[in-house]
């Protein structure tokens, strides 16, 4: 998979860079293009000379090349790439990528990437045990990196333990193992609901929820990115969908995407169910914007909406998948493992309102995936780029 890829290769001062050349090797050898991007200390430790006969192409290292003054673009390297490589990467770096310390070509380029990036540490035990180096690396690991454990063994101090980087044969299998997966939708079709839904009172004013829609636009872009044609209809939300895959249908009410859902799902693979949809709308809805210096206070009353998840349950084919969503506040997973079971879904996602950092208006979600069967898995407290990963993760392996 990683043939006609473009990498950058990331060295960072520490021992384990004479590894990277290794690595590199594998890289080419796979068919991929790669342009290193060394740190000024790494090349204290193995030549750019070294890197470049095996690259084929000059080692970048500053900002401006030496006596000429020509500008290395590190936004033109982070549009090129595929994916990022950064093997040895040291507490330094790793300290300057969490707190986007962009003082060298290294964490500049890293902070312009748009592929994916996996980091391989490298450092003594002490310094990968220490509480701040953690704290750093689950923060790479919240914004959507890849991290590669280090080994234990023996290390430059001659002491034992946790800090040797990966072996440049696990890396490459790691990177070619992501582009693999990368691709394990194609072919598929997905339908996935997001956002709030609107309810008019008036023309003016509506009942609706906090809902961002950051979930269910997470869902959609990696299903796009791993290969799927994506049927999003999506509530009145102030995101917009990147990835071409994508197809957008916006709506407004549940009864708009009620219809959109009944009239796509035919056609798709799986459904997934992020939507956060009204319960009720108003039944007697003003024609005119309700003014209160001459109307009477107004009474609104609410009918049922149509329920979407169980409409395409009902409706669902063999070969068919359906993905809920439950929000609960109090018993949480015997609320969730009943829904699931009362609208025929073959797994549910369970958030809670009282998880500090998920559900509504936040770029984290912590949940818990409850199979038909009553299993449960559960995650911790992720980036909704992550979340979506192990939703996804979940959808394909019921999929193959």
């Amino acid at each position: 998979m990683l043939k006609g890829k473009h990498i950058i290769l990331g060295i960072c001062g520490g021992i384990a860079a004479y590894k990277s050349a290794y690595l590199l090797r594998l890289f080419i050898k796979a068919g991929a293009e790669v342009q290193v991007v060394i740190t000024p200390a790494g090349k204290e430790f193995i030549t750019p000379v070294t890197l470049s006969a095996l690259s084929g192409k000059p080692v970048i290292s500053e900002f401006f090349t030496a006596n000429t003054g020509s500008w290395n673009s590190h936004v033109d390297l982070g549009l090129w790439a595929d994916a990022m490589v950064i093997a040895p990467a040291t507490a330094s770096t790793i300290g300057k990528m969490a707190n986007g310390i962009a003082d060298n070509m290294l964490v500049t380029t890293y902070l312009s990437a748009k592929a994916p990036v996996f980091v391989a540490p490298a450092m003594d035990l002490d310094m990968f045990a220490h509480p701040s180096t953690r704290r750093n690396l689950q923060l790479l690991q919240e914004y959507g990196n890849h991290i590669i454990e280090p080994a234990s063994g023996e290390l430059a101090s001659h002491l034992v333990g946790k800090g040797r980087m990966e072996e440049p044969e696990n890396i490459l299998k790691a990177v070619d193992e992501y582009f693999t997966k990368s691709q394990d939708l194609a072919g598929r079709h997905i339908l996935i609901t997001s956002g709030p839904t609107y309810e008019k009172i008036d023309p003016v004013r509506f009942i609706g929820n906090y809902s961002s829609g950051k979930m269910g636009y997470a869902l959609a872009e990696e299903c796009a990115a791993r290969g799927a044609d994506v049927t999003l209809i999506s509530g009145p939300v102030s995101i917009k969908a990147k990835h071409a895959a994508i197809k957008t249908i916006n709506i407004e009410s549940a009864q708009e995407m009620y219809n959109a859902s009944v009239a796509e799902f035919p056609q798709c693979d799986a459904a997934i169910m992020c939507a956060a949809v009204a319960d009720y709308t108003v039944e007697n809805q003003a024609s005119h914007k309700i003014k209160r210096e001459y109307d009477e206070i107004p009474v609104i009353r609410l009918k049922k909406n149509p329920d979407i998840a169980a409409a395409l349950g009902s409706m669902k084919q063999d070969g068919q998948l359906l993905v809920g969503f439950a929000l609960e506040t109090d018993n949480e997973r015997e609320n969730a493992l009943a829904k699931l079971q009362r609208k025929n879904l073959d797994f549910i996602v369970l958030n809670s309102l009282n998880e500090p950092g998920a559900g509504f208006m936040t770029d984290t979600n912590k949940v818990t995936i409850i199979g038909s069967d009553g299993t449960c898995q559960e995650y911790g407290l992720k980036d909704k780029k992550l979340v979506a990963r192990d939703i996804v993760d979940t959808l394909t392996g019921k999929l193959s």
